[in-house]
């Protein structure tokens, strides 16, 4: 199962910006990988995983802006089209295996 976080958060005042970093750290924290600037992505074993996560990213939240959070199996994600420039890339699998930290 895959899980997206997708924000928009506003910048203009200085304890935004440093609320978006935060927020955005947080994520890299959690174990996301930033697949655009503000879309976030992250492999989950289990629904219950998803779940915590979920907790997690709204406990994290910054006061404004709008945030979405998506998941999505693995066969929906290897039907994903990606292209970097003009070049289609190839379809990506779920991970075959684990980082332990």
């Amino acid at each position: 199962m895959w899980m997206v976080v997708m924000f928009d958060l506003p910048v203009v005042e200085r304890a935004e910006r440093k609320a978006a970093t935060q927020f955005r750290n947080t994520l890299l924290d959690m174990g996301f990988a930033m697949s655009q600037f503000s879309v976030y992505m992250r492999f989950c074993t289990s629904q219950t995983q998803v779940d915590t996560l979920c907790r997690a990213v709204e406990h994290a939240l910054p006061s404004g802006g709008k945030v979405h959070v998506l998941q999505f199996t693995d066969k929906q994600y290897e039907r994903a089209i990606t292209y970097r420039g003009r070049s289609k890339q190839p379809a990506q699998k779920a991970p075959e295996q684990f980082d332990l930290f």
